[in-house]
């Protein structure tokens, strides 16, 4: 962990209510809440969140703090988007995720994405110009929807006017959460 402390930081994290990569999803909430961010987690319905460990084994369950449709992003400074196979090809197929991605895009807010969860910037149509990195199996799809792919434990693009930070998978949440801190230990509170 890190000394930085992140007291007055809001984060958003967008999820399905099954299938979301257990590691990427609880990891980064309990890191992130423990250095004083205040972390919501918006699912899909108000049902318990089945996380998976690698796409198949039963995980942890965790509770959403609302609804994506009952999610205002006005308030948060940053939002993370886990991966899992499953969530985000369910996730991209949310008309309140594009929502939300397109309101941390077009007003400058980072967004943090790892693994299958750069799929819901795809569909969001917001990676054209951007490097990026994720899940190997993504790489066409983000090169499609204009973004360059790159093959790195953790990537951080300023283009475009927002910060935008991937990782491949769980292996990479220390690089990962190593950059999510630094960026924000530097939003102004």
């Amino acid at each position: 962990m890190t000394d930085r402390n992140l007291d007055g930081r809001r984060v958003l994290v967008i999820v399905t209510n099954y299938g979301v990569e257990q590691d990427e999803l609880v990891v980064p909430v309990r890191q992130l809440r423990d250095a004083g961010a205040t972390v919501d987690v918006a699912a899909v319905s108000a049902d318990p969140i089945r996380t998976l460990v690698g796409d198949k084994d039963p995980g942890e369950t965790v509770r959403p703090s609302f609804t994506l449709s009952d999610t205002d992003p006005d308030g948060y400074d940053m939002l993370l988007v886990p991966g899992g196979t499953l969530n985000a090809d369910t996730l991209r197929l949310q008309d309140a995720t594009m929502e939300i991605v397109r309101s941390f895009t077009t007003t400058g807010r980072p967004v943090a994405a790892i693994c299958h969860g750069p799929w819901a910037l795809v569909e969001s149509d917001v990676l054209k110009n951007k490097t990026l990195t994720s899940y190997a199996s993504l790489r066409t799809d983000i090169r499609n929807a204009g973004g360059s792919w790159v093959d790195e434990p953790v990537v951080r693009d300023d283009a475009g006017g927002w910060a935008l930070i991937t990782s491949r998978d769980p292996d990479d949440l220390d690089d990962f959460l190593g950059v999510i801190r630094e960026e924000l230990a530097a939003v102004a509170s």
